[in-house]
């Protein structure tokens, strides 16, 4: 975990180099499809407290970040601090983000959060404390290059695999984000134009229509739907609560509809690799995500399906992320850490 250690320290107010007071303390909050993780790190960038609470996609979104911000003044409660006390908040989300204005275009998994000035509403909040917003898969992509697996790569494609997929872009060291501050949405791009689920980006048949976790249970959903049978349906109890766990479980005992999901879900997932292999030439994918605990079932035919179409013979490396479920709020923190520097 490199500085990343859980370690509680009392730091006096340090000053930002840029004329006035800030706090010791950052705020780095993981925005995600099924949760939201706070973390309050000091100026040297150990992780002091965190705070975990499930995210809700119905509802909107003034009274989704009023959630998030209940939760983060409840953390800075029990740790004894006022709000005034934080140098900065950073947030990762899988949206969508004008990074210049922190403004929530869109957000296919958390439909509702869209068109949305997500830092202006914060900022009238905490009108004193700096917040910085991006998506989630840069945030992670800077946490894994400096302190995971990505470290001593220059070049390095951050790919999370779980409720959606997308990719965190490093170039020669530093994160990339595009014109507009969304590079790296490459889940979204078509694979099957007219053909498949409409993703919550809009458009069908995109990759992450076809193998990211919540589109995979929306065409298992449709197959039973169409008459066909599986186990995943007594294990869930009913077709509505069957979910990834229950995928993995069907088809460790050989379920026929189980094997199918995984197989579409390795097929998309290795021709999408292989894509960003041939647009980006970067030889360092590190993977991220609630579906990498399906490990060899799953990274295995993805691997596999990679290898065939890649008929170049220079090495290509696989890694899984190494900060756990820690990676969101350590990038977020970085977002203000490179903005405003710290002491370590």
């Amino acid at each position: 975990m490199g500085r990343f250690q859980i370690r509680r320290e009392c730091i006096d107010g340090v000053c930002s180099g840029k004329g006035e007071c800030m706090g010791a303390y950052v705020m780095g909050i993981d925005v995600g499809g099924t949760k939201i993780a706070c973390g309050l790190f000091d100026d040297k960038k150990n992780l002091v407290a965190q705070r975990r609470c499930p995210s809700d996609p119905a509802l909107e979104p003034e009274a989704f970040f009023d959630g998030l911000i209940r939760e983060l003044r409840s953390l800075l409660e029990a740790q004894g601090l006022a709000p005034e006390e934080l140098r900065g908040i950073g947030l990762g989300l899988p949206s969508f983000i004008l990074f210049d204005q922190g403004y929530i275009v869109k957000t296919s998994n958390l439909v509702k959060l869209r068109n949305f000035p997500a830092k202006a509403y914060l900022m009238e909040k905490f009108p004193a404390i700096p917040i910085v917003l991006d998506n989630d898969a840069h945030v992670a992509a800077l946490a894994e290059n400096r302190f995971g697996a990505g470290r001593g790569f220059k070049n390095m494609l951050y790919c999370p695999i779980s409720t959606g997929i997308a990719t965190g872009i490093i170039i020669n060291g530093k994160l990339f984000r595009g014109t507009y501050g969304w590079a790296g949405e490459t889940g979204h791009m078509i694979a099957t134009p007219g053909e498949g689920l409409v993703c919550g980006c809009g458009n069908q048949g995109c990759f992450m229509s076809w193998c990211s976790g919540s589109m995979i249970i929306k065409h298992i959903r449709n197959w039973i739907a169409q008459g066909e049978k599986t186990l995943m349906t007594g294990l869930a109890g009913d077709v509505e609560h069957i979910d990834c766990t229950h995928l993995e479980a069907a088809y460790d005992r050989g379920d026929p509809l189980a094997i199918r999901a995984l197989d579409q879900m390795a097929r998309y997932l290795g021709q999408w690799f292989f894509n960003l292999y041939m647009t980006f030439n970067i030889d360092c994918f590190v993977l991220g995500g609630g579906l990498l605990k399906m490990g060899d079932k799953l990274l295995g035919p993805v691997r596999r399906n990679f290898d065939v179409y890649n008929r170049n013979d220079m090495p290509v490396y696989f890694k899984p992320a190494e900060l756990a479920d820690r990676f969101g709020m350590i990038g977020a923190a970085e977002l203000i850490f490179d903005e405003y520097g710290s002491m370590a």
